[in-house]
């Protein structure tokens, strides 16, 4: 039992029975299945517990997702919900060259005349295009795309 010196983990019977029904109905991701049986494995509240090692060997997962998923449980104030879910991360990991202003300019242009020779605008036209003008960034045809199909705007 000195696994559970440092973090013990008890779950209330409403919450056992919630890790029990989500590992055995339903669909869900491996993962959250993973880190549910993990949970129910730490679980003090039945009695006493196997090392974390014996419980990693009969889970089959290493002794660090048990340490990190009782570590989870500990740091989200024992909710069992927010442990075994993903984390949501609070920004993207590159922001969007797109602003709201890029978007007005890119409309803008696709509301002009085609170039000489072209009865309309395509979107690799549009990209063409784009690379000429200073104040908007290189931008790929399937970025413009999105921005036109986001606003409703049909190449005609």
């Amino acid at each position: 039992m000195p696994s559970q010196k440092k973090r013990p983990v008890t779950l209330s019977s409403a919450d056992r029975e919630f890790l029990e029904r989500l590992t055995t109905t339903g669909v869900h991701p491996a993962s959250m299945i993973r880190r549910a049986r993990v949970l129910l494995a730490l679980d003090t509240s039945v009695g006493a517990v196997d090392e974390k090692k014996v419980i990693a060997a009969r889970l089959g997962v290493s002794g660090e997702t048990v340490r990190l998923v009782a570590k989870r449980f500990a740091d989200t104030g024992q909710d069992v919900e927010a442990t075994i879910g993903r984390k949501q991360r609070d920004l993207p990991p590159v922001p969007s060259q797109i602003t709201g202003e890029i978007e007005a300019k890119l409309i803008a242009l696709a509301c002009t005349q085609p170039p000489e020779g072209h009865a309309r605008w395509s979107l690799r036209l549009l990209e063409k295009h784009v690379a000429l003008v200073d104040d908007i960034p290189d931008l790929d045809h399937s970025t413009i795309g999105r921005v036109l199909k986001k606003r409703n705007f049909v190449l005609t």
